[in-house]
């Protein structure tokens, strides 16, 4: 069930964004193709985990999202204790095993990930992959009863964390998400670190005009990375770093958000309120437990 009181927005690739308001939340970048079966996704890398952006402020990380779940949880054990039910509560993963929040934002960043997985979209980290079949197999195999009264108290425990939490701009933020976005593609210093990076692809005898259209090439939408696959991805890691495109690109992109804020002070402001008190919530749950 998603939480209309708190994630903001959904896209295609790599999760990005969560909130206060809305649906729930993923970086506004290219669809990449399916998951593979095999292999272990390494954490985050160091140019992943350091790339952060202005709205960074007003969102929920993966991780945060999760320390949000594990409050969730924890509330809900309680209500069905009430009523007399048992309800095991999973455990959180480390931060370390969740996704850096524009992991794939501007398409592949990280060697280890292209040198395995190429364009693919990585599995879970193990911690993760594993909360996830535990909780699909615990709603699975309680009964009827029980699910019904564990949804009851999920959308009281969804009250409660938001409870008191100032009202917010979904909507508003979902569309500034993928505007601001799809603005940085269009600013003139990326459109020129692109062509160099599409130059420089060029001469390792890959054609692609920007990133995203090397990430969402029809040819990579196989079952495994393919070796053709996984030499473009890493000429792509080399182009990006011989023309510093993913700084360039970020820069602009920063640019943009910062101007937004500027433009909609309290907007951002009920923004950064709720995502405080929501954490603020799910901490104190969590240390009283």
């Amino acid at each position: 069930m998603i939480d209309p009181l708190r994630r903001w927005s959904i896209a295609p690739a790599s999760a990005f964004l969560a909130g206060a308001v809305a649906a729930c939340s993923a970086a506004p970048v290219a669809i990449s193709p399916a998951r593979p079966h095999t292999a272990t996704a390494p954490e985050g890398g160091e140019q992943a985990r350091r790339l952060t952006l202005p709205f960074d402020a007003y969102d929920f990380s993966p991780a945060e999202n999760m320390t949000l779940e594990v409050a969730e949880d924890l509330l809900v054990r309680d209500c069905l204790r009430a009523r007399g039910m048992a309800w095991h509560v999973l455990p959180g993963p480390a931060d370390s095993e969740s996704e850096p929040p524009h992991r794939r934002r501007y398409g592949i960043l990280e060697p280890e990930m292209a040198d395995v997985f190429g364009y693919h979209t990585p599995p879970d980290r193990p911690a993760v992959a594993a909360r996830k079949e535990n909780d699909l197999a615990r709603m699975t195999q309680a009964s009827p009863d029980v699910r019904e009264a564990a949804e009851r108290c999920l959308d009281r425990a969804r009250d409660h964390m938001s409870a008191g939490a100032p009202k917010a701009d979904a909507s508003f933020f979902n569309k500034t998400i993928f505007a601001s976005f799809d603005a940085s593609q269009r600013d003139e210093q990326v459109r020129r670190a692109f062509r160099s990076w599409s130059a420089c692809m060029a001469g390792e005898g890959f054609r692609y005009p920007d990133p995203l259209a090397a990430i969402t090439d029809a040819r990579w939408e196989t079952g495994q990375p393919t070796s053709q696959e996984i030499r473009t991805a890493q000429a792509d890691l080399r182009c990006k770093d011989k023309t510093d495109l993913v700084a360039i690109w970020a820069a602009a992109e920063t640019r943009i958000q910062n101007d937004v804020i500027r433009s909609h002070p309290e907007r951002f402001q009920r923004l950064r309120a709720v995502k405080i008190h929501q954490l603020e919530v799910a901490h104190r749950v969590i240390a009283r437990d």
